[in-house]
């Protein structure tokens, strides 16, 4: 059977502050949990039961045995999860500082495992039968993870729906000219387009909303969705449907898996056949139940917690 949602790329441990306010320096107490945005899409995804699995690599360590536990837990399958020498599988500290503030420290240096990636460690029949196909910028920032997700966009040639999480990390890149010429080659080959605006003025050029979002029409994808933080979601189609949503209010423990928990939720909207306000909306629901929780995977709702969130918005309609 294809997989729902196929995502690809970043994985690592995500070592997250238990006490908030403070800086590292002064943290004594840790958590530890499964990172990496695409996997966390992933993980997003199989809460709402769809079949989900990552195409990523880890070091040969016990972070690496704990990343491939940890999907098993999740529902999420790690057939293609690989093993690289070049690195111990990747660690990220965070500090949290509600409602808006949370640094994030990457230990990926000189270079992570699912950098490693290389096109002949594909399985491209999965990647063309999953009925949606999620890469991210990231990537693309370096060989041979570049080739690699060029090469499962060429082979999937916009079959299904096919999600570029821009996902800008400009800590992962030496050249931002650099990073806009890959990623257009990328929007070229596929469907859906997710950012913030800071991501969205990598990819096009564009910064305002509706500038930025016709412009990734222009490019190719037949949905662009641009994050605006506090300002909501705009999402525009090439049908012209477009749908603007302010923010659902939530008090802020954890920002960083919002964004995760949107795209998994997103993925789950466009696989039920939900028109774009829909989809778009039980997205940003999701998003901000786990802005308001400490993880990230672990913190990912499912369809009733997020129905509930809509209905608390929505005055119980």
């Amino acid at each position: 059977m294809p997989f729902d949602v196929l995502t690809m790329g970043r994985v690592g441990v995500d070592v997250y502050p238990l006490q908030t306010g403070v800086g590292l320096a002064e943290v004594s107490t840790f958590g530890k949990y499964l990172g990496g945005s695409p996997t966390n899409v992933a993980v997003a995804a199989a809460r709402y039961g769809r079949r989900a699995s990552v195409i990523t690599k880890t070091g040969a360590d016990p972070f690496g045995d704990f990343v491939r536990t940890a999907l098993a837990g999740y529902g999420v399958d790690a057939s293609f999860v690989g093993t690289s020498d070049v690195a111990p599988t990747p660690v990220t500290f965070c500090e949290i500082f509600p409602p808006d503030d949370f640094p994030l420290y990457f230990y990926r240096l000189p270079k992570a495992p699912d950098l490693d990636i290389r096109p002949d460690d594909l399985d491209l029949d999965a990647v063309a039968a999953a009925r949606i196909f999620w890469m991210t910028g990231t990537g693309l920032c370096e060989e041979p993870s570049r080739s690699a997700t060029l090469a499962a966009l060429q082979h999937r040639a916009k079959q299904g729906t096919t999600v570029f999480d821009l996902d800008w990390r400009p800590v992962f890149w030496q050249d931002t000219a650099q990073a806009r010429v890959y990623y257009r080659e990328a929007l070229a080959h596929t469907t859906v387009a997710v950012g913030n605006l800071d991501e969205c003025e990598i990819a096009t050029g564009e910064r305002e909303p509706h500038a930025a979002a016709t412009a990734l029409l222009a490019a190719g994808v037949e949905l662009a969705v641009v994050k605006q933080g506090p300002k909501g979601v705009l999402a525009m189609d090439r049908t012209g449907a477009v749908a603007e949503l302010p923010p659902v209010p939530v008090d802020v423990v954890n920002g960083l898996g919002a964004g995760d928990a949107f795209g998994g939720a997103l993925c789950h909207g466009l696989l039920s056949g939900w028109d774009v306000a829909r989809a778009v909306s039980f997205a940003n629901a999701a998003g901000a139940l786990v802005a308001g929780r400490l993880a990230c995977s672990d913190a990912m709702p499912t369809a009733p917690e997020v129905e509930e969130k809509l209905r608390e918005v929505n005055g119980g309609a």
